[in-house]
C-alpha cells in the first residue's frame, strides 16, 4: 500500500497570478494530504472547466483557456503537484501560450524554495522535457510508440505525457461527440490504443523497450554519480561545514541581527532621552536650516530669472536695430515705378500712379513704426526689470550667507551642549554596527553555503530516483519474461469492470456491455455510437473509471488522477439516482481497491451527499461568495 501512496503524480493546489492578488483552488485534505475525491461546483460560466484546464496546462497543455475574465487580468498559472510523494511547482505564462514551463520542489507560499528549473515542452522526448520528468514519475520515460501496428522496421515516436493525459481527462466534449476513442483521426486512434498497451504493460516489443529503457537509464545514471562526486568534491573544498552546521548558523545570523536591530533601536531611544535637555536648541537649528534653505532657493531663483531676462533682451534689441533698418531704407530708397499694370498689362504713362483702366496702384514701403513701438517698449521693460534684479542679487547673496552662518552657529551649539551626553553611546553603536557586519557576514556563508550543499543534495536525490527507476525496470524485465497476461486478457479486465459499473448504474442491459479488441464499449450489441446523448455520457463515464481503476489496483503506469467535465452532461432533470449511483461508485472505489487515487470532479450540482468532498462552489452571485474563480470579475 505505501508504494501506492507514492506512486504518479497527485494535485495539490492551482494558483492563477494577476497584478496584485491571486485566484486559488485548493485539493488538499485536512491533513495536507491531496483529497481522494474533488469537486468543483457551482453556476455555469464561473469557471469550473477553466481549473481542470490550467491544470491541463501547467501540465504541458499547449494552449490554456482565453475566457474574457482570464485574459486581462491572469499573468501566469502555477500548479502544486506531488511527484512520487515529493511536492513540486510547475509555473507557465499565461496570454501567448508558453513553450516552456519552470519546474522547483517546494510548495507554494513556502520561502527559500530551489531555483526553478527551465524545461521545454518539444520535443517530448528531450531528456530535460517537462513531459520527460512527469512520465518518469509514471515509471514511463523513454518509451517510444510505432508510427505502425505491427511492422518490425516501423519508426518509432517518443511517448509524451500528453499522450497520458487522454487517460486522465476526461473533458465535457468527449462525453458524447461519438468519437471518445478519436475514431475521426485514426493515427491518434491508433495511439490510444498503444498508450493503453504501454500503461498495462501489454504493449509489442515490451522486454526489448525496457532492455533500452535500462541501457539509458545506466548511462544518466552515470552522469548522475559523476556530477554528483564533482559537486561533493568542489562543496567539501569550498565549505566544510555540513548541511545541518550550516543550518544553524543561518539561524543564529538572523537570530543576531534582530537582537542588533532591537539593541540598535533601544540605544537610540536612550540617546534621544538623554539629551531631550537640548529640545531648544535643536528647534532653533531648525528654524534657521529652514530660513537658509529659503534664503539660498531665492538667491538661485533670482540668479536664474537674470540669466533668462538677459538673453530675452538681447533679442528683442535685435528686433529693434532690424526694424529701423527697414524704416531707414523706405526712406533713402524711392518706391519702384510700374510701366505695366501687374493686374491687366495695361501700359501706365509717367506720372500717373495708378492704372486708368482697372485703378490698380503699386504698393508703397512697407510701415514698421507700429512694430518698432512696441518692441521699443518691450526693450525698456526688460532693461529696467534686469536693473531691478541687478540691484536686488548682491543684497540677496548677502542675506543666504549669513543664514548659513546662523545654521552653521545653531549645529555648533547643538552638538557642544549634546556632545557629553552623546559620546558615551557612539561607542556602544560602534560596537553595535560591528556585530551587525560579522552576523551579515555569517548569514552571507551560511547562504551560500546552503545553496551549495542543496545542489549536492539536489543531486543525491536524482541518483537516488535514477536507481530507484533502474531497479523497478530490471524488476519489470525480469516479470516480463514469464508473461502475466495478453492484451486480450486486459481487454477482458477492463470490459468486466466497464460492464459492471453499467450495471451498478441500472443501464439498460448492462449484463450485455463489453469492450471490442480495439477497446470500442458496446451496449446491446451497438457500439457506443448508436446509444442517445445521455446513453453516451453514462458509457463514456463507466469506460473512462474501467480504464482508471484496473490501471491502478494492477499498479500500472498510470499516473494516478483522474478530471472529469460535466459528468451529468444530457442525464436530464430527473436523472438524480443515476447521478448518486455515479458519486457512490466513485466513493466507494476510492474507499477500497483506490485508495490513494486521486478523481477531480467539475460538476453544476453535485448530490448533497457528496457535500464533504467540495472543495469550491461558485455561486455567481455577489451576495454569496465565491462568485466565481475570478471572484472579482462582478457583472
Amino acid at each position: 500500500m505505501s508504494e501506492r501512496v507514492v506512486h504518479g503524480i497527485r494535485i495539490r493546489r492551482l494558483r492563477l497570478h494577476a497584478d496584485g492578488r491571486t485566484y486559488d483552488v485548493d485539493f488538499r485534505g485536512p491533513a495536507d494530504a491531496p483529497r481522494p475525491l474533488s469537486i468543483i461546483a457551482g453556476a455555469f460560466g464561473t469557471g469550473k472547466t477553466t481549473i481542470l484546464e490550467f491544470v491541463d496546462y501547467c501540465l504541458g497543455a499547449s494552449d490554456h483557456p482565453r475566457h474574457p475574465a482570464i485574459t486581462p487580468k491572469v499573468r501566469a498559472a502555477t500548479l502544486e503537484i506531488e511527484l512520487s510523494g515529493t511536492p513540486y511547482l510547475i509555473e507557465r505564462a499565461v496570454g501567448e501560450p508558453s513553450t516552456f514551463a519552470y519546474v522547483c520542489p517546494g510548495r507554494l507560499d513556502e520561502t527559500g524554495t530551489a531555483t526553478p528549473e527551465r524545461r521545454p515542452l518539444r520535443p517530448a522526448g528531450a531528456a530535460n522535457s517537462l513531459s520527460s520528468l512527469l512520465l518518469s514519475h509514471c515509471k514511463l520515460e523513454g518509451v517510444r510508440l510505432r508510427d505502425g501496428r505491427t511492422e518490425a522496421g516501423a519508426v518509432t515516436d517518443p511517448l509524451s505525457f500528453r499522450d497520458l493525459m487522454w487517460l486522465c481527462f476526461l473533458p465535457s466534449e468527449r462525453l458524447d461527440d461519438r468519437n471518445l476513442l478519436f475514431e475521426n483521426v485514426p493515427m491518434k486512434h491508433l495511439k490510444l490504443r498503444q498508450v493503453v498497451d504501454v500503461v498495462f504493460d501489454v504493449h509489442n516489443d515490451r522486454a526489448i523497450e525496457l532492455g533500452r529503457r535500462i541501457g539509458a537509464l545506466e548511462l544518466r545514471l552515470g552522469e548522475a554519480h559523476q556530477a554528483h562526486r564533482a559537486a561533493s568534491e568542489l562543496v567539501a573544498e569550498v565549505e566544510p561545514a555540513g548541511r545541518d552546521e550550516l543550518a544553524g548558523l543561518e539561524r543564529a545570523a538572523k537570530a543576531e541581527l534582530a537582537a542588533c536591530a532591537q539593541a540598535t533601536a533601544a540605544l537610540d531611544e536612550r540617546a534621544r532621552s538623554d539629551t531631550r535637555f537640548a529640545e531648544e536648541l535643536r528647534e532653533r537649528h531648525r528654524e534657521a536650516g529652514g530660513a537658509a534653505r529659503v534664503a539660498a532657493a531665492l538667491l538661485r531663483d533670482r540668479e536664474t530669472q537674470a540669466q533668462r531676462m538677459t538673453s530675452l533682451r538681447a533679442t528683442y534689441a535685435d528686433d529693434v536695430s532690424k526694424l529701423v533698418m527697414l524704416a531707414e531704407a523706405g526712406n533713402l530708397f524711392p518706391p519702384m515705378r510700374l510701366d505695366v499694370c501687374p493686374s491687366c498689362l495695361t501700359p501706365i504713362p509717367a506720372g500717373v500712379t495708378a492704372c486708368e483702366n482697372c485703378g490698380e496702384a503699386p504698393a508703397g514701403p512697407p510701415d514698421v513704426g507700429a512694430e518698432l513701438r512696441s518692441a521699443r517698449a518691450r526693450l525698456t521693460e526688460l532693461t529696467e526689470y534686469l536693473d531691478e534684479l541687478e540691484r536686488e542679487i548682491p543684497r540677496l547673496r548677502v542675506a543666504a550667507a549669513r543664514a548659513q552662518e546662523v545654521e552653521a552657529r545653531a549645529a555648533a551649539e547643538v552638538d557642544a551642549a549634546t556632545a557629553h551626553a552623546v559620546t558615551p553611546y557612539l561607542a556602544q553603536r560602534d560596537a553595535l554596527a560591528r556585530r551587525r557586519e560579522d552576523a551579515a557576514t555569517t548569514l552571507q556563508r551560511a547562504v551560500d553555503g546552503l545553496r551549495l550543499t542543496g545542489v549536492v543534495h539536489r543531486r543525491l536525490a536524482l541518483v537516488e530516483h535514477l536507481e530507484s527507476q533502474l531497479g523497478t525496470l530490471r524488476d519489470e524485465l525480469f516479470a516480463v519474461l514469464t508473461p502475466a497476461g495478453e492484451r486480450t486478457a486486459v481487454v477482458e479486465r477492463v470490459g468486466g469492470r466497464y460492464r459492471d459499473i453499467l450495471r451498478e448504474w441500472h443501464f439498460p442491459r448492462a449484463g450485455d456491455a463489453r469492450l471490442a479488441e480495439d477497446l470500442t464499449p458496446y451496449t446491446r450489441d451497438e457500439p457506443y455510437t448508436a446509444a442517445s446523448s445521455g446513453g453516451r455520457t453514462l458509457i463514456a463515464l463507466a469506460w473512462q473509471l474501467a480504464l482508471f481503476e484496473i490501471a491502478w489496483e494492477e499498479r500500472s503506469s498510470h499516473p494516478g488522477f483522474l478530471l472529469l467535465d460535466s459528468p451529468q452532461k444530457n442525464l436530464g432533470a430527473g436523472e438524480d439516482a443515476v447521478t448518486d449511483r455515479i458519486y457512490r461508485h466513485i466513493e466507494r472505489w476510492l474507499a477500497g481497491g483506490g485508495a490513494g487515487a486521486q478523481i477531480v470532479v467539475a460538476d453544476n450540482a453535485p448530490p448533497p451527499t457528496v457535500a464533504s468532498d467540495v472543495v469550491v462552489r461558485f455561486s455567481r452571485r455577489a451576495d454569496r461568495p465565491p462568485y466565481a474563480l475570478i471572484d472579482d470579475d462582478i457583472a
